[in-house]
């Protein structure tokens, strides 16, 4: 096999979705599984729509999933002298020439073409003009765009890695533009050229790209440039098979970001829209997918977007992280909420952040769990205040739990659990009826981490203050 060099070829006009940033990951799988070289190329000949900060958070997307490249980013862009020098070739060896049709005509031949029922193809009006006739039009300074002479017969074949050989007929190509007026290459000109010159050895992309690739490879022919192997990768559908959209949710890599996501979680699941390691775990490190990552074990169907899994994933991989990792991920979560501010104690917050990672699947879940540690303005569950604060005689409960309490010295879980245990033994009560309300009590839910850990964690005076909170909003409900 030749040396592997591979390419990721965003188009900067918007964010680093989920299936760019799977085209970028299997880029890097193969080129790092088979110590090639990765290449950035910024195709950002579409002037108009490409801007800086969209370049900027694709990279920005990249750097923070662990993609990384051996060369560029290489802008086209700053490449046009190239691409005009490849277009001036071709016309030179008649396999391309000047189109000088107005919109006008392009517009009635498409209206001719529909009259007999036909696509709607360029009819090659200027395919054999004069060279006289050429140079006249030129002086006189008019408009034209240079096309690629297509052959009219035969069948062009790509031979693809994951899909076979995959045949077009070529009469269904028109000598389609390969520079514009504006003097800009086509994408499908500029990225040959590109690839060539790069030295690219495998293209690794979107099935939606096949549609371009026997364009791709008329353009290779014409210039008698070495063809690198090609890999078209299935298309991510949403969970109804229909194409992916934001009305699916969060699509872009930014967004799993900003809602608390890991990005090995996301560099897990990604890896699994099209492909699986050969003892079939769904949780697997980058390590091992380099390890065993080939193109051979792509799969050809369409990989369904499920952003369950997604979060599933996300969970294990919170579970399993650095606790000081961890709070050092939390910690912008905790203040964009305002649940703390520049001065924090990161230690409290550290012994906080592993006492609710359990249950939460979501760096915005863990904080948005840890909120009641740091905010003691909260709303008690509907559920919980119908379950336990209105329970005959709960209030007495919880005032008598207010004096052992405030007998405790060392109040940690060990000592507080005891005096708990020893006063449902005292009150010959289920536990029950003393834990569900102290927990609503102190953090307004019915639900989190060990009762006990809570109240350590706040404190003797906090979780006093909080239970005499509860019992005055009891008696009110019950009008006493």
């Amino acid at each position: 096999m030749r040396d592997v060099r591979v390419r990721f070829a965003p188009s900067p006009t918007g964010n680093l979705h989920i299936g760019g940033a799977r085209t970028a990951l299997f880029n890097w799988l193969f080129a790092r599984h088979n110590n090639g070289k990765m290449i950035l190329r910024v195709d950002d000949t579409d002037l108009e729509r490409s801007t800086g900060d969209s370049m900027k958070a694709i990279i920005d997307g990249l750097k923070w999933l662990g993609i990384d490249w051996d060369e560029g980013p290489i802008y086209q862009s700053k490449r046009l002298d190239l691409y005009k020098n490849y277009a001036d070739k071709l016309v030179k060896e008649d396999k391309a020439y000047y189109c000088f049709c107005t919109k006008e005509e392009l517009d009635e031949m498409r209206k001719e073409a529909q009259k007999t029922g036909k696509p709607p193809m360029y009819s090659g009006k200027c395919r054999n003009l004069p060279a006289d006739e050429v140079k006249k039009y030129m002086d006189e300074g008019k408009k034209y765009v240079v096309r690629l002479k297509v052959p009219k017969e035969g069948k062009t074949t790509v031979h693809d890695i994951i899909r076979g050989d995959v045949e077009f007929d070529n009469s269904t190509f028109d000598d389609f533009i390969i520079m514009k007026s504006d003097n800009m290459p086509t994408y499908n000109f500029a990225t040959v050229i590109d690839d060539y010159d790069l030295k690219i050895s495998h293209i690794i992309r979107g099935e939606e790209h096949l549609s371009n690739t026997p364009k791709q490879i008329l353009i290779y022919n014409a210039l008698g440039f070495e063809k690198p192997s090609f890999a078209h990768v299935s298309m991510i559908l949403a969970p109804d098979r229909s194409k992916l959209s934001k009305r699916h949710g969060a699509t872009s890599v930014q967004e799993f970001r900003d809602l608390g996501y890991l990005p090995e979680a996301i560099i897990n699941y990604i890896t699994l829209l099209g492909w699986i390691p050969s003892d079939g775990e769904e949780v697997f490190s980058t390590e091992k997918s380099i390890s065993e990552f080939t193109l051979d074990r792509v799969s050809k169907n369409p990989a369904i977007y499920d952003t369950k899994k997604l979060t599933w994933l996300n969970g294990i991989y919170i579970r399993d992280c650095d606790i000081d990792r961890l709070t050092k991920e939390v910690i912008p979560f905790l203040i964009n909420k305002g649940l703390i501010g520049d001065n924090y104690d990161y230690d409290y917050i550290k012994k906080v952040v592993s006492a609710v990672r359990e249950r939460e699947k979501t760096l915005n879940e863990i904080a948005e769990a840890m909120s009641y540690y740091f905010n003691d303005e909260f709303d008690y569950d509907e559920k919980g205040v119908k379950k336990y604060f209105e329970k005959d005689g709960v209030d007495n409960i919880l005032k008598e739990a207010i004096e052992v309490l405030d007998k405790v010295d060392d109040f940690n879980l060990v000592e507080t659990e005891k005096a708990y245990r020893d006063l449902i033994e005292k009150l010959d009560i289920k536990s029950g009826d003393l834990f569900h309300p102290t927990r609503l009590a102190i953090s307004g839910r019915t639900f989190g981490p060990g009762l006990f850990d809570i109240m350590e964690l706040l404190g003797k005076k906090k979780t006093i203050e909080r239970i005499k909170k509860a019992i005055k909003y009891i008696e009110n409900i019950k009008g006493k």
